[in-house]
């Protein structure tokens, strides 16, 4: 992300996502809407600009029910799934962009609210990308919901009041590393993602082909140019005696798209014609919630990774990633002892 959000609903910074896809298919109602106090959607004509969608402040309680209903803990990419389908947000919704960036507003405004809620020591995250409600989060989510959001802005307001003292060179105390976490997290992982579409579709191909090796598959690239099936099989390791075949397809699409489930479902089929037990389907967007259900409910089933997760794998492997050691000189703060 970039610099702090001001308190209202056009706060900047930003992760890419989603683009226009057809949302009948997917089984979305394909109209815009506004939000009420929990951050839900209801339904209206489309907004006329990011102003419409609901602000950060409004996502925090959503984010909180979102990391309960998932079993207290989850991934950064689960939540935001979680929040996007909550509060019935379209696709056309999410593909709101910054003026001149690839950034989703909305899912951008979902990590400041995942932030803020950290901040204000509702989440925690005991590694990276990895969310736990701490027991105060747990006690706002236990209220009725009515005193529960109106909790949750006072800690939005706490938190806010905060960095200004902090920017205002009143408070010396720093921010949290987290914060700083999500910043480093935002600008690299942004520009991966537009390195690699910068990529020809045979070179992605051919990254994704190298990346999946890096973890013990072993490949055969097939198809080309414009092949809408299978762009490599042969197979995944089990255990050291056992394999599965597996099928790969790489999709060089833009980190703002959407895949759908019909996507997903003719990737099965092309997969099952091949003889393949299990699949593996990359994108440089994110997937549409029905499409990570038809993902699993026929055979073979298709591990999905988004633009966020082949991030993470990039980052795992250090495949053209350098890990710069940074000292985080707030964190020693704790050991300072006053004469």
């Amino acid at each position: 992300m970039g610099s702090a959000p001001a308190p209202r609903s056009d706060a900047a910074s930003g992760v890419a996502v989603l683009s226009v896809v057809d949302s009948l298919a997917r089984g979305l109602d394909g109209v815009w809407g506004i939000t009420d106090s929990c951050g839900r959607l209801a339904a209206m004509s489309p907004p006329a600009s990011r102003a419409d969608l609901p602000g950060y402040q409004d996502l925090i309680y959503p984010t909180l029910k979102a990391v309960e209903l998932l079993g207290g803990s989850a991934q950064g990419r689960e939540i935001t799934a979680k929040v996007l389908g909550d509060i019935g947000a379209t696709e056309d919704q999410v593909a709101v962009t910054y003026d001149g960036r690839p950034k989703s507003v909305l899912i951008d405004r979902i990590e400041w609210a995942r932030s803020y809620a950290k901040l204000g020591g509702a989440l925690e995250s005991p590694g990276r990308g990895l969310f736990v409600l701490t027991t105060f989060g747990r006690e706002l989510l236990a209220k009725p919901e009515g005193e529960a959001i109106e909790a949750v802005a006072d800690m939005e307001r706490q938190v806010r009041a905060s960095r200004s003292r902090a920017r205002a060179g009143a408070d010396q105390v720093a921010l949290s590393d987290a914060e700083e976490i999500e910043d480093e997290d935002t600008d690299w992982t942004d520009a991966l993602l537009n390195r690699l579409h910068q990529l020809s579709p045979e070179g992605f191909e051919e990254f994704v082909m190298y990346l999946l090796r890096t973890y013990g598959l072993e490949l055969t690239r097939v198809g080309g140019t414009g092949d809408e099936g299978i762009d490599g099989i042969g197979t995944a390791p089990i255990s050291p005696v056992l394999s599965s075949r597996v099928a790969v397809q790489a999709k060089r699409h833009d980190p703002t798209s959407t895949l759908g489930r019909d996507v997903v479902a003719l990737f099965q089929r092309d997969a099952a014609a091949a003889g393949a037990e299990r699949a593996v389907l990359v994108t440089l967007g994110r997937f549409s919630e029905p499409a990570r259900k038809a993902a699993t409910v026929t055979t073979p089933t298709v591990d999905l990774i988004d633009g966020q997760r082949l991030c993470e794998l990039v980052l795992e492997q250090e495949v053209g990633i350098r890990i710069v050691p940074q000292v985080q000189e707030a964190w020693f703060d704790r050991f300072d002892r006053q004469g």
